[in-house]
């Protein structure tokens, strides 16, 4: 682990994994004292912006220290949160070439994508993009050679080891396998992402 100063505001700590970035976050999470801003998890970082007034950067350093050495029987007390189900229609039109790519018949990915446990790892892309991963789903798929120019807003889509839903219309590579109506982002809501880092997701096929 590696922490490096960004400006006089916060501090990026690196780390080896993103299944590192995902303990690490919950970690900081659970204890995470006033004056700390925010926790901003990426693929290989945790930015943690601090207000300077309330904590000095010597003293964010060694909460993070801290947190980092927390032992495994303290996350399992951690409590869980409910899920988040997205009801999905499985009607996406990369479907069937993703399953053949995968080895798989379209039915047998769409119950290994409803049968896992999703966690929001980080947000991005778009305002409400969560990147979503599982330890139950082990694949690795690839990305479209060409990105659409457009994909529809509600778009559930996998790409890498991650799957997603875009908030809203714009371009992408990713592989679409269905769709959701549910609001992933509302600018006027309290908190307007509904898959912010951490979130645990569960996706449930919807039956026309």
């Amino acid at each position: 682990m590696v922490i490096l100063p960004m400006g006089e505001r916060a501090l990026l700590v690196e780390v080896a994994t993103l299944a590192d970035v995902l303990v690490l976050r919950d970690r900081l999470a659970a204890s995470r004292p006033a004056g700390v801003e925010d926790l901003v998890p990426a693929a290989r970082t945790v930015l943690v912006p601090f207000d300077p007034r309330v904590l000095s950067a010597s003293a964010v350093r060694a909460w993070i220290e801290t947190a980092a050495r927390r032992t495994t029987e303290t996350d399992a007390a951690t409590t869980v949160a409910e899920p988040v189900v997205l009801d999905v229609t499985y009607d996406g039109p990369d479907l069937a070439e993703t399953a053949a790519l995968l080895g798989l018949s379209p039915a047998d990915v769409v119950a290994r994508h409803t049968a896992a446990e999703w966690t929001v790892a980080f947000t991005g892309f778009a305002p409400g993009f969560g990147y979503l991963v599982s330890p139950a789903w082990t694949f690795d798929v690839p990305r479209l050679a060409a990105p659409r120019t457009r994909v529809p807003a509600g778009a559930v889509a996998v790409a890498g080891e991650f799957t997603g839903a875009y908030p809203r219309e714009t371009p992408g590579g990713w592989r679409l396998i269905g769709t959701t109506t549910a609001r992933l982002f509302d600018p006027d809501a309290a908190s307007p992402a509904l898959l912010a880092p951490g979130t645990p997701v569960r996706f449930r096929e919807s039956v026309a």
